[in-house]
């Protein structure tokens, strides 16, 4: 298997986005394309999965290869429940049953056993028999249990219609949907955009354990360096392709970039030199023969060029603050509930003015629900007053898919913008990377990091003084996040950050609150402060503080360990958590020896499948295997996989218990 890219070429009026572009995606490829916000990278994802048609050149993805497509933004049906929706993945179930039949007629009437073309289609029918026997077992409702747990949802979630979810967390069951298909090629447009740390982690093990080909555009250096093992860079129209994950990409770029320099350089000296010569000595009879053989050298050199470097750079800087009073927020018992789902509660605090600080937290504690609490767009229990004064920025996580798709980038500022603001807006667009043409384009075809930096020039058109910034750095790229930074830390005003990226928060905030378990506890200090008084080693490690069985603010479960001896911390007698009696201690003893027993039978299920296994490779590698040795490989590998699962879904209730 492997998908071609052939000669293509992608031309938005007279701009060309791709030049005869041409490459290959083999099985096992597992692809970062990285470049500059715009240069094309979603609409490459597109063009393969067969969404958008390129000017010219062509994609040929073999018969029976499969791709996935995750796109950054899409419509998402609000009528079912999560488990109904998940289990929209195996609906091919049918197609495969037909196409697996079509596959074994044709294979019976086949003579040309050794040729590359029957083997190819044995691989085909053996791919497509492990796919079905996944689907049509009993297994595929342990496979989507694992992949939603994974994905951060909990067992209490799964009957929970999906319109009660956020959009991020219905990203996830679309996200859930497209692992569960196992298509041969999968095509990821920023999939860490709506998933915290510890789901984040998850999806680097499947992608790197299970999936087949990937090829992802991502602006998250941890995630692509830990998946990757190849790195596609566009820029400015053309592509270079390295057999290396991003970080050495880097150093690779550089190096290649230093030696064209020099090489360049090197061929300049040579070609003024020559020139010099010839001019010197033109009208001299002595000296016409070197002087024509050096024309004829120069006409023979091939000339070198030096890949163009994109050095545009976002200049960003936000307007000086008017003076707000000396405390924009203060909140007192704070507390906000959907029906019996309280998300949290009591929470108190004060923010000051000039203050930087951070919310963080698992995604669905809070956090953005807090924001809009201090937007006044929902309502509220407790005390919540804004300051004197106080004029708020607010930049929300789907501020880019409000804007008009139908307007140019140029029209989409002058709607908003006032005053002497007006005669300045070339200017200011061009500060943004929206300078000349750039400026007439249409909304709708700007890619998300392009889209996101044109809400943002909205939130600059007005001076603020409150900055809230939720998700802000979604869709931006690793030099833009680097300048948004370093606007914000130089901004006199305030800011709440909404952000899970720690890179991003470092050095930037002084104060951190952590959403979880129904609260909001304030810590003073940076990011890295918070995290070692914490005694934390990564904001992973803060979000699985809270148990997968004990709590989750959009349950509404019981408080983890931790907040009930926070809580009882506060109180002026503290108290005990209650014990077990001796009848509750037999009864949870006997439920985790049962669950210790469902343990150790998958262990051994998983033994004697391995077992199987590797007999029947024994049988194959000693060659002339018999006809039928394919079949039983295929069906022996995924009971293999069936018991795998079945065991780590059994160890993971286990550890609920203990």
């Amino acid at each position: 298997m492997s998908v071609q890219i052939n000669n293509l070429k992608v031309e938005f009026s007279a701009k060309c986005l791709f030049d005869n572009i041409s490459y290959i995606i083999n099985r096992k490829d597992k692809i970062a394309l990285v470049g500059r916000n715009g240069a094309g990278k979603s609409t490459m994802l597109k063009i393969i999965a067969g969404l958008q048609k390129p000017t010219s050149g062509t994609v040929v993805v073999p018969r029976d290869t499969t791709i996935g497509y995750l796109p950054q933004h899409m419509t998402i049906s609000d009528t079912s429940t999560v488990t109904e929706e998940v289990r929209k993945a195996f609906s091919r179930i049918d197609q495969m049953r037909e196409r697996l039949e079509a596959l074994s007629t044709e294979l019976s009437e086949r003579t040309d056993y050794e040729s590359p073309a029957y083997q190819e289609l044995i691989e085909s029918m053996t791919a497509l028999t492990d796919r079905l026997a996944m689907e049509e077992s009993d297994n595929c409702e342990a496979e989507m249990e694992k992949t939603l747990l994974g994905l951060g949802f909990k067992r209490d979630d799964f009957d929970r219609p999906t319109a009660e979810f956020s959009g991020g967390w219905r990203m996830r069951i679309e996200l859930a949907k497209l692992l569960l298909t196992r298509p041969d090629v999968l095509l990821l447009d920023e999939p860490t955009n709506h998933l915290d740390i510890e789901s984040i982690q998850w999806l680097e093990n499947f992608l790197t354990t299970k999936a087949q080909a990937v090829v992802l555009v991502s602006h998250d250096r941890a995630f692509i360096d830990n998946v990757t093992n190849r790195t596609i860079e566009i820029s400015l129209g053309k592509i270079y392709d390295y057999s290396v994950n991003y970080s050495k990409y880097v150093e690779l770029r550089r190096e290649r970039l230093e030696q064209q320099q020099r090489a360049f350089l090197n061929q300049q000296k040579m070609i003024k030199d020559t020139e010099d010569f010839i001019e010197r000595f033109r009208y001299k009879a002595t000296k016409s023969v070197q002087v024509q053989s050096r024309i004829k050298q120069l006409a023979k050199i091939e000339r070198l060029e030096v890949d163009q470097v994109d050095t545009s750079r976002l200049n960003l800087k936000f307007p000086p603050a008017p003076r707000s009073g000396d405390y924009p927020v203060i909140a007192d018992g704070l507390g906000k509930a959907y029906g019996d789902h309280q998300v949290f509660d009591g929470a108190t605090f004060t923010i000051k003015r000039g203050e930087k600080v951070a919310f963080v937290g698992k995604n669905g504690e809070g956090k953005s629900t807090l924001v809009k609490c201090i937007m006044g767009e929902i309502p509220f229990t407790g005390t919540l007053k804004i300051g004197h004064n106080v004029s708020i920025g607010y930049f929300a996580q789907n501020q880019a898919q409000l804007l008009d798709g139908e307007l140019t980038v140029f029209d989409t500022i002058d709607r908003v913008a006032v005053g002497d603001i007006r005669t300045k807006i070339r200017d200011i667009l061009g500060a943004f990377m929206f300078g000349g043409e750039a400026s007439d384009k249409k909304v709708k075809v700007l890619s998300g990091g392009e889209k996101t930096r044109l809400a943002m020039i909205r939130l600059l058109l007005q001076p603020v003084n409150l900055l809230i910034l939720d998700e802000p750095t979604n869709h931006l790229d690793m030099v833009t996040k680097d300048v948004l930074k370093e606007a914000i830390r130089d901004f006199d005003g305030t800011v709440i950050v909404v952000s899970h990226d720690r890179e991003f928060l470092d050095g930037l905030v002084e104060k951190v609150y952590e959403f979880g378990g129904g609260q909001v506890k304030e810590c003073l200090g940076g990011i890295y402060e918070f995290l070692e008084k914490k005694r934390l080693a990564s904001l992973s490690e803060l979000e699985r503080s809270v148990p997968a069985g004990n709590n989750n603010s959009r349950n509404n479960s019981s408080e983890t360990k931790d907040n009930k001896a926070n809580k009882n911390a506060d109180t002026p007698t503290p108290v005990q958590e209650r014990k077990l009696s001796y009848a509750e201690q037999r009864e949870h003893e006997k439920v985790v020896r049962k669950a210790r027993k469902k343990v150790e039978e998958a262990e051994a299920r998983v033994a004697e499948c391995e077992k199987e296994v590797t007999e029947i490779e024994a049988i194959i590698s000693e060659g002339n295997p018999p006809a039928d040795i394919y079949d039983r490989h295929a069906a022996a590998t995924k009971a293999l996989e069936n018991a795998m699962s079945l065991w780590e879904l059994a160890t993971m209730e286990m550890e609920e218990l203990v």
